[in-house]
């Protein structure tokens, strides 16, 4: 129930006014851990790496598409690391501490 909750309310945001579509990059707070017990309690907007680059835009008939992001939980530190040093560097630090991204009891990366 918790992640029906979690991808409504994003889609909410998303289909809302122009200045509210999420995009590569953004964040969004939960308001609450991501899962019992989890520090994360944001999501970074991103793109879905662990599935290759194919799996990013999925096109059909007449040239219509969706584009599939990914809503990654971090945590309000990683946020800030972001916010301060740009999305490319909580990506390398992403990479560097090899993180699982659906492992609730990650440890932060900033």
């Amino acid at each position: 129930m918790v992640n029906l909750e979690s991808i409504t309310v994003n889609a909410y945001y998303h289909c809302g006014p122009v200045h509210q579509r999420l995009d590569v990059g953004h964040t969004v707070p939960i308001g609450r851990p991501w899962l019992d017990e989890s520090a994360c309690d944001h999501y970074l907007v991103s793109l879905p790496y662990p599935f290759g680059p194919d799996f990013e835009v999925c096109g059909w008939g007449g040239g219509a598409h969706a584009r599939i992001l990914w809503l990654l939980p971090i945590t309000e530190a990683e946020k800030d690391f972001r916010r301060e040093s740009g999305l490319e560097a909580l990506e390398v630090r992403f990479d560097e501490h090899a993180i699982d991204p659906v492992d609730p009891a990650r440890a932060s990366v900033a």
